[in-house]
């Protein structure tokens, strides 16, 4: 594989980038912004009721960041000329035909100018409703590539996906692509259109009934876990970026195609600067919890490997790989990027740093205490966990029902607060034991293959690292990690 220069390769580039608040995509648009000021435009894709809606939510929850400060110290006041010359924010919904774009004159220009198409948009609740999680996930996915192949300069469709779509594999998990009707635990049947119609059915059936929006919310939520379980997949979230994968692979046609599975995504390593972090990631859930002190005790196996990335490594990766993928006509690459073969680090390393980390820097609670910190009860089996649920929380609940029903209903408030509680954290480990207890490690030969390219055709290298092997884990979370999370997340 020989590469060229990646900056000269965004030089006069026009880049279409859907779900463009997000996490990632706001890491990617701020980079391109960086270090090739010269990207002939950006072309943002977000959910808005119009223009100026679209604009303002882009400003708020992108440039207003602290994600942008070096672009502001760059640029002063000229950083909203550069983005308003370098940009076009666009109000917009994947699940829609042409992505939800009303202005045919800018659905014109997009297909005349756009190069690359970077589709990041998604979500990604393990628990999210059915009707939702398809629609987004995997129809939204379809609708995106229908409008690639109508970019008449397209020289490559980049869609971002998850490397657990392998479900609960164990051992090593290859780059290989799913055909279309796959399914991790052989049951056959699996068809993306019959998936849709089983949840339009139920939706029209639970409204035919009258059935409120809670019901429905509620119902539409166990058929995504339901039909993900059928066939194989431990959620919905995962399940339905099987199937776009599935599908894209199978009507991509001459589409360059490029499908990138991250693993877990965690703060920046170094670019534009060590630890920015937005919202509670997954692995951030148990660093807020404990810093608060909220965390007496951490379910899963202190020795297993945690495939962690941190987010600035996939952007890297992700730009890297569309020069290396451009004109490759019906060409489909599948990349993992993660650290679990190259740069494997245990359940364990987190834990231990972050006793360290708020034994030095504890937590100053709202009546201005620090919060004190202690080793947690680590229970690593679901075994131990169920006994600790039952001695702990559910024997009292039992008790108080007693006296509730002793009391004429009088503790009954508590009671329904307690139990709701201990059902959502039954709820929440029922989506998450899978992962907690993950065998599998995730090959990223492909991966590999490119940074070596990179390396060998002296590419910017500095620029664009996404070497696993260039991180120190201890380093990492005592001193980039976890005060990124304490200073974005934990308020």
């Amino acid at each position: 594989m020989e590469l060229t220069s990646v900056l000269k390769f965004l030089e006069n580039r026009s880049i279409l980038v859907t779900g463009a608040t997000g996490f990632l995509a706001k890491i990617f648009v701020e980079k391109i912004l960086r270090v090739q000021p010269n990207v002939k435009k950006l072309y943002l894709l977000l959910r808005a009721q119009d223009n100026n809606a679209a604009l303002q939510r882009f400003n708020n929850e992108a440039v207003a960041k602290d994600l942008f400060k070096l672009l502001r110290e760059k640029h002063g006041a000229n950083l909203n000329t550069l983005i308003s010359e370098r940009t076009t924010i666009i109000p917009g919904d994947i699940t829609f035909e042409n992505l939800g774009i009303k202005d045919s004159n800018l659905l014109e220009e997009m297909w005349r100018e756009v190069d690359v198409v970077v589709n990041l948009a998604a979500t990604t609740n393990f628990d999210e409703r059915y009707d939702v999680s398809l629609g987004l996930n995997t129809f939204g996915a379809i609708n995106v590539l229908n409008f690639a192949k109508k970019c008449s300069k397209l020289k490559v469709l980049l869609h971002v996906s998850t490397a657990y779509v392998s479900g609960e594999k164990r051992g090593l998990i290859l780059e290989t692509p799913y055909n279309l009707g796959e399914t991790l635990n052989g049951t056959s049947g699996l068809d993306i259109y019959t998936e849709k119609k089983v949840m339009e059915e139920t939706l029209k059936q639970l409204r035919l009934e009258g059935s409120s929006q809670e019901s429905i919310t509620s119902a539409m939520k166990e058929l995504g876990l339901q039909r993900a379980r059928k066939y194989g997949w431990p959620n919905p979230y995962v399940f339905t970026k099987a199937l776009a994968e599935m599908i894209l692979g199978d009507l991509k046609e001459d589409v360059p195609l490029v499908i990138f599975r991250p693993t877990i995504v965690t703060s920046t390593l170094q670019d534009p600067f060590p630890g920015w972090v937005e919202g509670i990631r997954t692995i951030d859930s148990l660093a807020v919890g404990y810093g608060k002190g909220k965390l007496t005790c951490f379910l899963g196996d202190p020795e297993a490997i945690i495939d962690l990335i941190p987010a600035d490594m996939v952007v890297n990766a992700m730009i890297v790989t569309m020069m290396a993928h451009a004109d490759q006509r019906g060409s489909q690459i599948i990349y993992h990027v993660g650290t679990s073969v190259s740069n494997p680090v245990t359940f364990a390393c987190p834990q231990e740093n972050a006793f360290r980390y708020f034994k030095e820097h504890p937590w100053i609670d709202k009546q201005g205490k620090p919060v004190i910190v202690g080793k947690v009860n680590v229970l690593s089996s679901m075994d131990s966990f169920r006994r600790y649920m039952a001695l702990r929380y559910m024997l009292p609940l039992k008790g108080l029902e007693i006296l509730n029903t002793i009391l004429c209903q009088f503790f009954q408030d508590k009671y329904s607060e307690l139990d709701r509680k201990i059902k959502f954290v039954m709820r929440l480990i029922d989506l998450y034991e899978p992962y907690l207890f993950f065998k599998g490690v995730y090959d990223d030969m492909n991966t590999e293959k490119l940074r070596r390219a990179a390396k060998e055709s002296g590419i910017e290298t500095d620029v664009f690292n996404f070497n696993p092997k260039s991180i120190n884990w201890e380093d990492y979370f005592r001193n980039t990690h976890i005060p990124g999370v304490v200073k974005y997340v934990l308020k």
